[in-house]
């Protein structure tokens, strides 16, 4: 029996020693396999941070654009604010000129309304009163012409009304500052915001 327990001794050593080689085997295998993983899963970690850095960047760069878009976009309108405010300053400060400089201002427009020196000026009912024959007075003598006031007068805020005929040529302020705002608001921006510019 010595015999027997030897060979099975021998196989049991064999076959632990060559279960030993295949588990360490097997082992290094799945170290490897382990470690390719390993290396894939961070390399893939690496690629998703780096594009949702991108990612980040990109909608934070966006953002950013629309902030300045909508800043740029305020600015502006508080700009034309300022400028419809700088406007409407200079219709009140027309219609509160005092009688001498209002008598020569509609004088003044007369003249240029009525270079033939025709027509009939239509004021409103306080106007009328206050400067109405002075300033068609003062037109005619500057153009030797025959303007005359008219009975009729209209709900006008400062200026008048030039009919001569089927023709009227509207002379109220708010319509000649409307017309000029239209050709210098660039201008009028320009002294308001300098800098800008």
């Amino acid at each position: 029996m010595n015999g027997i327990e030897k060979i099975t001794g021998r196989i049991a050593a064999e076959t632990k020693a060559e279960t030993d080689r295949l588990l360490a085997a097997a082992e290094a295998e799945a170290a490897e396999i382990a470690g390719k993983y390993r290396a894939q899963a961070e390399r893939e970690a690496a690629d998703a941070r780096a594009k949702n850095e991108k990612a980040a960047a990109e909608r934070e760069e966006r953002l950013v654009s629309v902030a300045q878009m909508e800043a740029r976009r305020e600015l502006l309108a508080e700009r034309q604010t300022q400028v419809e405010n700088a406007f409407a300053r200079a219709l009140e400060a027309l219609r509160a000129l005092p009688e001498k400089q209002y008598i020569a201002a509609a004088a003044e427009l007369l003249v240029q309304a009525a270079p033939d020196g025709r027509g009939e000026a239509v004021f409103s009912p306080a106007d009328r009163e206050r400067i109405g024959q002075a300033a068609v007075d003062a037109a005619n003598r500057k153009l030797n012409g025959h303007l005359t006031l008219s009975a009729q007068t209209r709900e006008l805020k400062g200026g008048f009304i030039l009919v001569n005929g089927n023709v009227e040529v509207n002379c109220t302020f708010d319509t000649l500052l409307r017309l000029q705002k239209e050709e210098t608001a660039g201008e009028v921006a320009g002294l308001l915001f300098p800098r800008a510019q």
